[in-house]
């Protein structure tokens, strides 16, 4: 919830407007900071699902539920309750993309709804030590969220908690990592969700639905130059990729140049050797299909590259898994064993 204040002055003599301009911008000045004050004070998340009843009693009726991550607007308290606009933020993904859902699972029926929750796992900006204890609630969900029979909304309460985090407390040292791991939680579930689709299997990127960009994007503008950063941009890579290669060497040709780009330009980055290794694997299976395709010349180039590509990332990267992996492939591509499809004889 944002509050301001506009001022304006209509109807005004230069002189009386030259009087007046000082103490307006004082009073302008002021407002804006209660305003700011208020705002950041009042708006706050809970770290478990709580009910919002009609009045301060649990016998009252239940008019809306609030879920760990979800954002309430604090009006005022009473004892151990407090009242509240609650889910005030439940539309604000659907409005950053047309394309996108409202939100992940059943919170996207969800309306916001004024009412009293019990005053208890409710942390704001002002909370001691908020930062920590958000950031540790958002990864409980997360580890929940990867086992098997994850309770539901897991993910998604990790995305939004992980997101407060940033939000509320942008100078904690933990802002930058929680601001992509939100971002990478909501890609990792669109892209799923975009993968179940028929359109999931077409070569082109552009003949499928693209995976939303704008929170992993806002990582790489606010924390430029961070492992943060270099981590969205490579998250970013997959609206680029083929669906499906379709047996054609053209999808992992351009998919190759995509990672040896990144790979160039974050160096130093800690998804570089993984990019340079996706690179080397690619032009192995262009190896393979080129041969199925009985153009040896372009084989045997593809072969050269795949053996440069993982002598570099040895010499880059020589600690890493993936240097162990790029010399598989490229051993693999030596001993005529095709990477792509079965290698068989």
């Amino acid at each position: 919830m944002r509050l301001s204040i506009v001022w304006r002055c209509s109807g005004m003599g230069a002189g009386v407007a030259l009087l007046l301009v000082g103490s307006v911008a004082v009073e302008q000045a002021t407002a804006q900071k209660k305003s700011q004050d208020y705002t950041t004070a009042a708006r706050a998340t809970v770290l478990h699902d709580a009910n919002v009843y009609v009045a301060a009693d649990a016998d009252a009726q239940k008019i809306s539920l609030v879920t760990p991550g979800h954002e309430v607007v604090i009006v005022e308290r009473s004892g151990p309750w407090v009242k509240v606009f609650a889910n005030t933020d439940i539309n604000d993904d659907a409005n950053e993309d047309d394309r996108n859902k409202p939100e992940f699972g059943e919170d996207a029926n969800v309306t916001p709804a004024s009412g009293w929750i019990r005053d208890k796992g409710i942390l704001g900006p002002a909370t001691a030590g908020g930062d920590v204890i958000l950031f540790g609630t958002a990864a409980n969900l997360e580890d929940e969220a990867e086992r098997p029979h994850a309770p539901k909304g897991a993910a998604g309460q990790a995305h939004l908690l992980y997101k407060r985090v940033a939000e509320y407390f942008p100078d904690s040292p933990l802002a930058g990592e929680a601001a992509w791991r939100s971002a990478d939680i909501r890609w990792q579930l669109d892209r799923a969700d975009i993968s179940s689709l028929p359109s999931a299997k077409e070569q082109e990127a552009y003949l499928r639905p693209q995976i939303y960009e704008g929170e992993l994007k806002k990582v790489e503008k606010r924390y430029p130059g961070s492992e943060y950063a270099a981590r969205a941009a490579y998250d970013l890579i997959d609206n680029k990729l083929c669906g499906d290669w379709q047996g054609l060497p053209k999808c992992p040709e351009m998919e190759t140049g995509l990672y040896m780009k990144y790979a160039q330009q974050f160096p130093d980055g800690p998804k570089a050797a993984e990019a340079l290794y996706n690179a080397v694997y690619r032009q192995g299976v262009v190896v393979t299909m080129y041969l199925v395709q009985e153009d040896r010349k372009r084989s045997d180039e593809a072969a050269k590259r795949v053996q440069a590509l993982a002598q570099d990332l040895k010499m880059r990267y020589p600690k890493s898994e993936f240097a162990a992996r790029g010399a598989s492939i490229a051993f693999r591509v030596s001993q005529g064993i095709a990477v792509y499809g079965s290698d068989r004889d």
